[in-house]
């Protein structure tokens, strides 16, 4: 019988080999990257008739089992399954033991039979990747039994198979016959759905800008699941940065579902700690009632979770929960089983782009052919130079050195002296460094390594280690990991910098104080295997230029398409002015505060309804809003807070109600400045009062050097295109359909530059207007909305 369906080794050894508790304790593993060196020092280790990476399938009643063993010595007729780890003693907690020794015996008999072996020695070697040694299990097994079990897995896994056979020939022939959910294109959004498809046909990737209020969401993710059947294409990533843009994208899968797309399932992930049921409790059976038994009850869960995904819904938070509670296991990780068995994953970038990226991770493992879509993608810049960026907070430090075990005195101890080494070398707040120094890294490998010991001797039988000593060492060992990066890399993509407090603060202070980093500047070398382990991606934005800006940042392959979908927007929906005479730069504020302010009610009287005015500090919001509401004190206001979590953002934008009048005070670049749809009159007009620069700082200097190094652009790279594209992005929040008309305010006298208008969009045509009075309102002014007199010059 011809197969019918493929499955890597490690899937199907996970889908029947694990059962029990889900057990997370302390259990640090090394990288990908570690976990590949270390076989290289295992495999070099042996002799001549050692094989590396054997590539081995066994068919079995139409299914394909494959996947490479780590190693085979032909003389001692031993095959290995090598796990690297970190430190000696580092527990393996029993569900991955079984699931490792499943693999091993799996591999163990394909071999058996394309070598006619009546038997074989099979063995798990575990590396430590500090000490360089090899621990090893093994165990002499005979054909007849390693066939036996394996013929058991299969038989296990065969049922399953069969309905996922079903369920991608249904669901690709759904999406064969699906249309799209309106009745025709809007302006713009042909053009974008054309060049998805055709990314996704070729397998390229696409950098595309398309004008906001289009429908980006949908203009991608139904030319992406068209492209899936004909290309083969396993699996369909959406990732946003918000969860505003997750939640478009839901309702773009719905909306194609009820268009006979199929039996889709959709799936989507959130974070950790909104998906826990218990965050007081500790990850593992004896603390966590969720986590006992999981892997025994998980069975009966993930089957009623592919059905509901299959026939009735689409598995969202809410969807997962009344899942995982009817089953009594963990919902956050069901989600994660169920990202195997889904065919669109909404998540956030850092799933596919993290350095320890799930949807990346299990990319590669399983041979997916995947296409990604990254919703907002001018967003992916910033959001991957934190995801590769390290720091040690010496507030944190102090305090774990109070609770440590006294056998890890000593290594912190040298942490210490170290630290204070580097903060007492000079007496800069501000300190580059194009190397990490090597006494510091040293200190703390050694100290990781020490705590690691420490823990792993405590054994499973420890219910819950010390926080503080936990999550130094988790910062620490991803502090070296970066380090030892930017050494490879000769510096060029991250730097090594320290900031330390006033020296008489530092004085008065004990221990440490100063604050190491390990700073990315360019993340593309990071980035680059996420698009090269992708069939397709598809970066789309409102604001995506200049394209070199995005090239080079992002790390984007030599063949990638750019494709600029023109604006369905009129020049007459939209009256973009400038007001040339009022500078808001930090040193002017106070001087031209009472301008701007005038400006707004001026605006307002003439055409009162909906606005929202952006600042770009919350400090600048406050005190705009304290002297408008002074003057303009009938004019309804609504102030962006700091920290506001998500129902009081909601409750904000809430606030836009069709009919509506009043001023949203928000932070440029903040929640309020993208990801908003407010159509019609529920927004009418925005003021954009500063050019989004970033704050000119050491920081922000060391970049501007470094891309003037790397690009020749250095202002522009480092604060021009990143400010404008803030202001962009903001204004975007006007005009949404086709109907809208409003106006925009972009406040300050660099907007009239030539260099900063050729990054406006082509459609709009900013004219240069100023507000009627030349004299600006006075702090005792009396005057109100019906003083404003005539509006505009």
């Amino acid at each position: 019988m011809s197969p019918r369906y493929t499955v890597a080794v490690r899937t199907l050894c996970e889908f029947t080999a694990k059962a029990g508790d889900l057990d997370l304790r302390f259990t640090p593993s090394p990288t990908a990257q570690e976990g590949v060196a270390g076989h290289g020092v295992v495999t070099r280790r042996r002799g001549a008739d050692y094989r590396a990476e054997v590539a081995l399938s066994m068919d079995f009643a139409g299914l394909r089992v494959r996947g490479r063993a780590d190693g085979y010595d032909r003389a001692a007729n031993r095959l290995e399954e090598i796990k690297t780890v970190r430190g000696e003693g580092a527990a393996v907690p029993d569900n991955h033991r079984a699931l490792h020794w499943a693999q091993a015996k799996t591999y163990a008999w394909m071999l058996c039979a394309q070598e006619n072996l009546a038997e074989i020695e099979v063995a798990v070697v575990y590396f430590d990747i500090l000490s360089q040694q090899e621990r090893v299990e093994t165990e002499r097994c005979d054909a007849a039994m390693l066939r036996e079990a394996f013929e058991r897995q299969c038989q296990c896994f065969l049922a399953w198979a069969e309905r996922e056979l079903a369920h991608r020939h249904a669901r690709d022939t759904g999406l064969a016959a699906l249309s799209f959910p309106h009745d025709d294109f809007r302006p713009g959004q042909r053009t974008l759905a054309e060049s998805v498809y055709k990314a996704n046909a070729s397998g390229r990737t696409l950098l595309t800008q398309a004008p906001t209020g289009i429908g980006k969401s949908i203009g991608t993710v139904f030319p992406a699941l068209k492209a899936m059947p004909g290309q083969q294409i396993d699996k369909l990533f959406f990732l946003s940065a918000r969860s505003t843009g997750r939640a478009v994208a839901l309702e773009a899968t719905a909306k194609l579902r009820g268009r006979d797309g199929g039996p889709l399932r959709v799936i989507e992930l959130v974070a950790r700690d909104k998906a826990c049921e218990h965050p007081e409790l500790a990850c593992h059976g004896a603390s966590c009632p969720l986590a006992h038994g999981f892997y025994d009850r998980l069975p009966a869960a993930r089957e009623a979770a592919s059905d509901a995904a299959s026939h009735t819904l689409r598995l969202d938070r809410g969807a997962l929960r009344e899942i995982a509670r009817a089953h009594a296991i963990c919902p956050y990780f069901l989600a994660q089983e169920m990202v195997r068995w889904s065919d669109v994953v909404v998540a956030d970038y850092n799933y596919y782009f993290d350095r320890n990226a799930m949807l990346y991770a299990l990319t590669v493992i399983n041979g997916w052919r995947v296409s990604v879509l990254v919703d907002e993608a001018h967003n992916l810049v910033e959001r991957a130079r934190a995801m590769y960026t390290a720091e040690l907070d010496p507030i944190a430090f102090r305090a774990m050195r109070k609770t440590a075990p006294k056998g890890l005195a000593k290594p912190i101890e040298r942490v210490n002296r170290q630290w204070r080494a580097l903060a007492r070398q000079g007496d800069a707040a501000y300190e580059r460094m194009e190397t990490a120094p090597a006494g510091f890294i040293d200190a703390l490998t050694q100290c990781c390594a020490a705590i690691l010991e420490q823990m792993s001797a405590a054994g499973p039988a420890h219910e819950r280690h010390d926080a503080e000593l936990e999550r130094f060492y988790f910062d620490a060992l991803q502090f070296v990991r970066l380090a030892e990066q930017m050494a490879e890399h000769g510096g060029q993509h991250s730097v090594f910098d320290l900031t330390r407090r006033p020296r008489d603060v530092r004085s008065a202070a004990r221990g440490v104080d100063a604050l190491p980093c390990v700073r990315n500047l360019l993340p593309a070398p990071f980035l680059r295997p996420r698009f090269a382990g992708a069939h397709s991606t598809t970066l789309f934005s409102a604001t995506l230029q200049p394209v070199d800006y995005y090239n080079d940042m992002l790390g984007l392959p030599a063949r990638t398409a750019w494709v600029e979908v023109p604006s369905p927007f009129r020049a007459e929906q939209l009256d973009v002015h400038i007001a040339t005479r009022i500078s808001t730069r930090y040193r002017d504020r106070d001087r031209t505060l009472p301008a701007l302010v005038q400006l707004m009610g001026e605006q307002y009287a003439a055409r009162p309804g909906n606005y929202l005015a952006f600042f770009s500090s919350h400090d600048y919001l406050q005190r705009a809003a304290e002297l408008f509401a002074r003057h303009y004190p009938d004019v309804p206001c609504r102030l962006q807070a700091r920290g506001m979590d998500e129902a009081n953002q909601a409750a904000f934008i809430d606030g836009f109600v069709a009919g509506g009048r009043g001023i949203g005070f928000a932070v440029l670049g903040g929640s309020f400045s993208e990801g908003v749809d407010l159509p019609g009159d529920r927004l009418i007009g925005a003021f954009v009062a500063t050019l989004g620069l970033p704050q000119i700082n050491p920081v922000n200097e060391q970049l501007r050097e470094r891309m003037e190094q790397l690009f020749g652009q250095g202002y522009a790279y480092a604060y021009l295109y990143p400010g404008l594209r803030k202001v962009v992005q903001a204004a975007g929040r006007v005009i949404r359909t086709d109907a809208d008309r409003g106006v925009v305010w972009l406040i300050d006298d660099r907007f009239a530059d030539a260099e900063i208008l050729a990054l406006l969009p082509a459609w709009w045509r900013p004219a240069h207007r100023e507000f009627s009075r030349h004299n600006a309102l006075q702090h005792d002014s009396q005057s109100g909305p019906d003083a404003a007199g005539a509006i505009f010059a």
